[in-house]
């Protein structure tokens, strides 16, 4: 079984990067174009393993933020924590609470924060820096629900709440998350449909306007909402006693960009340890595969997830996301 997993990984690392200047650059075009560029950070270790490549995978305390209808499959209740570096001083911390309910369904609250740190002001006179410094932050509440239709679909969705600030300026604005999955029974196939950050435009309003020198007052202007259509699927490749592979495939089509496929795999071992590889096509700045691992534990009878994904960039540096899951496991609870 090893040898088969090191011969698959050799030649995904060899076959990906070249396949990934083959594929045409459909949006390019777009790039920048929308605000509030956190929303489409993924926050899930496990997730960011695998190039995002997730939304059809089985579902986990972070469901809420890769594909909302996951929840709803959820056997017990869960908290998820998990910190994003996202490089040059950037942290973004995610966290979520997934209740279960009596009826097949999960009701789940959860809150994304991204700080900038502290960055110098700078002014057309003073470019090194005036001694003052400043920072931004932008963040998001979100609440879910997620529902089983049958047996085999799940229906869920997502309502954020969305602030942004820094000295002088704020925002706010609302979006929507909305996420199907479908499970056969073959090979533990899933396919996944998701809408994410879909809503209305966003602006700054702020009352420190400066006059630019000799060229009027500046006006702030309003942009979209990053939203992102994702269909995906996910499978058992290979299954014995003591391991899975799953392999798994997504389309993202965002409104801000090209549009771009992730392939993702996931080892899991025993249900004790899994390890994750992925590779984006398409994305400009990432070209290198990703990496993650998981860790089962206990803590009394509570199963306890810590994760650690791995994404590198390369203007950005190495993307390291640290994670922790715990599930309420209340049919063991003495």
């Amino acid at each position: 079984m090893l040898k088969r997993v090191l011969i698959l990984t050799t030649l995904f690392a060899m076959v990906i990067p070249g396949m990934s200047q083959v594929l045409p650059n459909f949006g390019g075009q777009r790039a920048g174009l929308s605000t509030l560029s956190f929303l489409k950070n993924d926050l899930n270790p496990r997730s960011t393993g695998m190039a995002g490549a997730s939304i059809a995978n089985e579902a986990d305390a972070f469901a809420s933020i890769v594909n909302p209808a996951a929840a709803a499959t959820l056997e017990e209740s869960a908290f998820g924590l998990s910190h994003l570096m996202v490089g040059a001083g950037v942290q973004q911390s995610f966290g979520t609470y997934q209740h279960k309910l009596k009826n097949e369904a999960t009701l789940g609250l959860s809150i994304n924060s991204l700080n900038s740190g502290d960055m110098m002001v700078r002014t057309e006179f003073q470019p090194n820096g005036t001694g003052q410094y400043f920072s931004f932050t932008q963040n998001a509440i979100k609440g879910s629900y997620a529902t089983r239709l049958s047996e085999q679909f799940s229906l869920g969705v997502g309502l954020n709440y969305i602030y942004e600030a820094l000295p002088g300026y704020n925002a706010s604005t609302a979006s929507v998350d909305l996420g199907f999955l479908y499970k056969t029974d073959v090979k533990n196939l899933r396919f996944a449909v998701v809408v994410q950050n879909f809503g209305g435009n966003s602006r700054m309003n702020g009352s420190t306007l400066a006059v630019d020198y000799n060229r009027g007052t500046p006006e702030l202007q309003q942009y979209s909402l990053p939203t992102v259509f994702k269909m995906g699927f996910a499978f058992d490749a290979y299954s014995d006693e003591k391991n899975t592979l799953q392999a798994s495939m997504q389309l993202n089509n965002p409104n801000d960009n090209a549009e771009n496929i992730r392939i993702g795999f996931e080892l899991r071992r025993n249900d004790l340890i899994a390890v994750q590889a992925g590779y984006k096509l398409s994305v400009k700045g990432q070209s290198y595969p990703c990496f993650g691992f998981q860790y089962k534990s206990r803590i009394n009878v509570h199963p306890l997830y810590i994760g650690y994904g791995m994404n590198p960039t390369q203007f950005m540096g190495i993307q390291h996301n640290l994670g922790i899951q715990l599930s309420i496991n209340k049919m063991e609870r003495s």
